[in-house]
């Protein structure tokens, strides 16, 4: 059967338009009506039927289009009562005529409505020479190179050659390819024109390549940002990753560098143009890749305590399969190592010839040497990051075994074997950067005050402790081991201690001491106590191991134990599966060294956070994560699904994973029987209430499936997400990569209010003052704080009401300029800018720098509806100049109140005696009191962050304006007064952080 034709040119939109379509027609009084559109053989006008008007007036004139927007971005779609009910993606408006009137249409597939975006956009740029150029379509860029490159291998010079060698050209410029596609195409092409002949011209040559290599939803994008060409110049480049891709610092020369090297014509790297196909390999490489590469570099703070960090953690290191039946495999230590693992098990046991041995103890039939197992991880501890390995140490050997341990340890990791003792007038662990390069041992420790060469300690060991506890007689004392000192002084920093009670570790446990807990026991913790699980946790190690009755070695959800900040969850390493995806891109951030520093709403000594915490969390922005689904690439099928053809029928589902408020999955329609390039073009939106905790898995099943649905995934730090067109490259079940099998994807993330994170983009969300969620500070019970309290209660509400207004401003003029809200502030003066030029190609209104902010003058009369965006605009300055200019007084106010607080912390017990506080109504006073004190830190923070962001708009907004023309000079240059301006509102941008802003 012949394949679908795909569009791979403004012909095809245009040929498609004429051919017409049904859409529906949406009116501003909810109604939706069925009609038939058709474009006009002449291509001067859209018509469609059935209507009441005479068919001369149900047409719009191709002349009196003034824009063509796509989504849901008039007046009509928003106060439509159905508008939930339709698709963004399929949504398109045409606005048209003096009064900026909207035809507002819905097509029955994003790839239709596509079609007709571009098809409009092209014939209303072009409208003065439709027609020549619709005849020259094969004289486009791209084929003129798919012309030289066909003459290049055509050797005898015929203009023709043999199909094998036309099938081996087009193999060699797209590889990702299947040669029986490209012989079925040129079969198609053939028998169209009813040739016997198997030989190809140049003409089927390029029309076989562009029908089998142009990717629609690429094309589509390329006609939008090159202002409806089929190619990009190195200005269209620029805007692009400046307004789409959140790059800043971009220049000229950067956009013509990435021409050079991605463009596959000669002519447009010498004329500095880049077509569809060099777009197509720009998009797919590693610098449109969408794991944000600072983050593959140490970025976080490495010199808090070790307790404030996750730490990449393995279980039973040594097994490479179950935990009954498994060998003991040096492999697994090769393996944990070189995936930057920063904390390993060793299970050591009595062995011949006085040589102890690390086996599985439920299948001795092959042990490892203790002593080539400590090689091997001396050799390799630091291969994948200098930060600390912790040794977790299951002794079960003799005191003559032990000494023999002893002795190889000092001898192979020599200085690296960190044995210091720790400092008693200390509170926290060292850093991981103060401990660079050590080795930490952890196990068991004798008492230091007795001068005994040897004794008894309480067995740490996991299977002792699970059979104690199924034993009936619970209470029993846990079973007593031998332990001699050269083995205990090599402790020091992780000194394994039984976990009681919080109470008891709270008042007694030493920072250097740490608790193991059952995946049973932690759980129940996590569910009883969460907040004080959180709090043990800021100075306190916790190692969190699997279940025994996880005897396959399935892997426990490393997420629900982060989420209460336990830093050593141990991981089964040998068995793939989504919770090791989780653990695996977790730890893909700060440089994949193995240690992840937790929110700091988790690691201030006085704060307040509970995993269970259904809603918005004190003093930490939510946040919307906007993802579009577009497309896939080369899905292979199901690696278990062996009785089945090639044919698979995707989808892809989109999980969200942090604390329990913020879990969620939602999942894209199935696409029929396409592996090669199956278009999905959904957008999906989600609320995240903790970014720093929240990971997004990219999940694509086959839903036609026999035995396994299982064809690829990406998991990823939200904070690791770059803003923009990105291709996430999908690994196997087992975690490899896989080559060419990509999703392409659009990507937003911003704060639900608006404010984007810097360099990202902003999305805005309108919240009227009536319906505004203020933070609340609450009642502790004793005067004396609740008074220095109360002073905060005003300022709160003002840094609250001013952030908001800052961002309802900003909606404001993304509607207007029929933008949706992802859309970034250089995009809506881009937008603004096309309405502000005059007929002449002069502005008819000129940037104008008042006390350095970016103000718009209008030159003479202007129509009601450019008042109104003009309007909207000044609006917009003057509430970001309010809040730059009083944002600073406020915070002062909110930080000397949070400081007032803090001098009283130690005084809370006696202040509560005096008030008669005590038991349950104290811990509720001190609750009470970390809470405000989070609130009052993180509202300070985020007035911060808000002042920080106007002023890069303003920044972004001059510039914009500068680079449309609506400066004195025209476009490009910055004229002195400008460039004042734009200095003195870099100097604002300074400033003492923890002070003033």
């Amino acid at each position: 059967m012949p394949s679908e034709k795909k569009i791979s040119s403004a012909s095809d939109c245009i040929s498609f338009m004429q051919a017409g379509c049904e859409l529906k027609k949406v009116r501003p009084n909810s109604r939706i009506y069925n009609r038939f559109f058709t474009l006009d053989p002449d291509l001067q006008a859209l018509r469609w039927e059935p209507s009441k008007k005479d068919l001369d007036k149900a047409k719009l004139d191709i002349s009196a289009i003034k824009e063509i927007r796509p989504g849901k971005n008039t007046e009509t779609f928003r106060n439509n009562g159905l508008a939930d009910q339709i698709s963004e993606d399929c949504a398109l408006s045409i606005i048209h005529g003096e009064n900026y009137e909207s035809l507002d249409l819905v097509a029955n597939s994003a790839d239709v409505a596509n079609i007709w975006v571009s098809g409009l956009r092209y014939l209303v740029s072009r409208s003065k020479q439709p027609l020549d150029l619709m005849e020259s379509s094969h004289n486009t860029p791209r084929f003129v190179w798919l012309k030289t490159v066909f003459d290049a291998a055509d050797v005898d010079g015929n203009g023709i050659m043999l199909e094998d060698t036309s099938v081996e050209l087009i193999k060699q410029l797209n590889p990702t390819l299947k040669e029986s596609k490209i012989r079925l195409k040129f079969k198609e092409i053939q028998r169209s024109k009813e040739k016997l002949t198997t030989r190809v011209t140049k003409e089927e040559f390029c029309e076989a390549f562009s029908e089998l290599c142009t990717r629609p939803e690429v094309y589509f994008l390329l006609v939008q940002i090159s202002k409806n060409k089929e190619y990009l110049d190195a200005n269209d480049l620029m805007l692009f990753l400046e307004a789409e891709q959140g790059v800043t610092h971009i220049t000229e020369e950067m956009c013509l560098d990435i021409i050079r090297r991605y463009e596959l014509s000669q002519e447009g790297r010498l004329k500095g143009f880049l077509a569809i196909d060099g777009f197509t390999q720009y998009l797919l490489s590693p610098e449109c890749d969408i794991f944000d590469p600072e983050h593959k570099k140490v970025v976080q703070d490495m010199t808090q305590p070790l307790s404030h960090y996750y730490i990449n953690a393995s279980h039973n290191t040594y097994l490479i399969e179950d935990q009954l039946r498994g060998p003991a495999d040096i492999n697994g230590y090769v393996r944990a190592l070189k995936m930057s693992c920063r904390s390993i098990e060793l299970d050591v046991c009595d062995g011949p010839d006085n040589e102890p041995i690390i086996c599985n103890r439920n299948n001795m039939t092959s042990p490892l040497a203790f002593r080539s197992v400590i090689e091997v991880i001396n050799k390799l501890a630091f291969i994948s990051s200098e930060y600390p390995l912790i040794l977790c140490l299951g002794n079960h050997c003799s005191v003559q075994q032990q000494k023999v341990m002893v002795q190889h340890m000092k001898r192979i990791f020599g200085n690296k074997l960190y044995t210091e003792a720790p400092s008693p007038s200390e509170t926290y662990l060292p850093s991981p950067e103060k401990l660079k390069m050590k080795i930490i041992v952890k196990g068991k420790k004798l008492p230091p005050d007795e001068d005994i060469l040897e004794g008894e300690v309480t067995d740490e060991d996991e299977e002792a402790e699970i059979s104690r506890r199924m034993s009936e007689d619970y209470s029993s004392a846990p079973r007593l081991i031998w332990l001699c000192r050269e083995l205990s002084d090599l402790v020091s920093l992780c000194k394994s201690v039984r976990y009681k009670d919080f109470e008891t570790s709270m008042k007694s446990q030493n920072y250097w001491e740490i608790c193991s807990f059952s995946e049973a026991e932690a759980n129940r913790v996590a569910n009883e106590y969460p907040e004080d699980f959180v709090n043990y946790n800021k100075k306190l190690l916790s190692r969190v191991y699997p279940s025994a009755m996880r005897i396959d070695s399935s892997n426990l959800n490393p997420q629900d134990f982060w989420n209460c900040g336990c830093q050593i969850v141990a991981m089964n390493y040998q068995t793939p599966g989504p919770m090791m995806d989780l653990h695996t891109g977790w730890f893909l951030q700060n440089g994949g060294c193995g240690y992840v520093l937790r929110p700091s709403v988790m690691r201030d000594e006085v704060s307040y956070f509970s995993a269970n915490t259904k809603g918005i969390l004190p003093g930490v922005s939510p946040q919307v994560l906007h993802v579009k689904i577009i497309s896939g690439q080369n899905f292979p099928k199901p690696k278990g699904a062996c009785a089945k053809g090639d044919v698979i029928d995707p989808y892809v589902c989109i999980e969200i994973h942090g604390i329990p408020a913020d879990c969620t999955e939602q999942r894209t329609k199935t696409v029929q029987q396409n592996s090669d390039n199956p278009i999905f073009d959904e957008s999906f939106e989600f609320q995240i209430n903790l970014p720093e905790l929240a990971m997004i898995r990219f999940v694509v099943l086959d839903d036609d499936y026999i035995g396994d649905e299982f064809i690829g995934q990406y998991t990823i730090p939200l904070e690791c997400l770059q803003p923009g067109y990105r291709h996430i490259p999908l690994r196997s079940f087992v975690g490899d990569i896989m080559e060419h099998v990509t999703l392409f994807v659009h990507i937003a993330i911003t704060n639900r209010s608006g404010g984007g994170k810097a360099q990202k983009r902003s999305l805005s969300v309108r919240i009227g003052k009536k319906a505004r969620e203020y933070t609340m500070l609450r009642n502790t019970g004793l005067k004396t704080i609740d008074d220095i309290f109360k002073l905060a209660v005003h300022p709160l509400r003002e840094a609250t009401d001013m952030r908001e207004n800052m961002q309802n401003s900003i909606v404001s003029i993304k509607e207007l300029c029929g933008l949706p809200p992802i859309a970034s502030l250089k995009q809506c003066i881009l937008t603004l800018s096309s309405r502000l030029i005059n007929s002449d190609n002069t502005p008819s209104v000129i940037l104008c720098m008042k006390d350095t902010f970016p103000y718009l003058e209008p030159l003479g009369t202007m129509p009601d509806v450019q008042k109104k965006v003009l309007a909207a605009y000044d609006l917009m300055i003057q509430e970001s100049r309010f809040l730059i200019e009083t944002a600073d007084t406020i915070h002062d106010k909110i930080v000397q109140c949070q400081k007032a607080g803090m001098e009283l912390h130690e005084e809370l017990h006696n202040l509560g005696a005096k008030e008669g506080l005590k038991g349950r109504k104290l811990s509720k006073a001190i609750e009470s009191f970390a809470w405000n004190i989070t609130v009052l830190k993180g509202q300070g923070d985020l007035l911060k962050n808000a002042k920080n962001e106007a002023i890069e708009n303003m920044k972004q907004i001059q510039l914009a304006c500068l680079s449309c023309g609506l400066s004195k000079t025209g476009s490009g240059n910055m004229d002195p007064k400008s460039k004042r301006s734009l200095e003195a509102i870099q100097e604002k941008d300074t400033g003492d952080e923890n002070g003033r802003l």
